[in-house]
């Protein structure tokens, strides 16, 4: 009783997996985009091409990202990947794009 218990999912559980994969999803794309487009124009790429690019790539990144947050075992492991892929890929674009300058 108390394993069947353990498994369905209580309104925090779903509400917390439900922001991981709206608002969670949402900051690690952004941080894609930002890594891709400045890693892009570094690259070579005009501007409009690495964003465009960056945006196509983003749309797919974004879907996997989502359906991942549904089927993790651990909500804390898909917010800790979010938060941290995140944070890491818009400092690593941001200082590529101020290197550039």
């Amino acid at each position: 009783m108390s394993t069947e218990r353990a498994r369905t999912p209580t309104a925090l559980r779903l509400a917390s997996r439900v922001g991981a994969s709206l608002l969670g999803s949402y900051g690690f794309v952004w941080g894609f985009v930002t890594l891709g487009m400045a890693l892009g124009v570094a690259a070579g790429m005009p501007f409009e091409e690495a964003q465009t690019l960056s945006f196509l790539i983003a749309f797919l990144v974004f879907l996997g990202c989502f359906c991942w947050a549904f089927t993790a075992r651990s909500v804390l492991l898909v917010w800790l990947v979010f938060a941290a892929g995140a944070a890491a890929m818009s400092v690593v674009g941001w200082l590529t794009s101020r290197a550039m300058i």
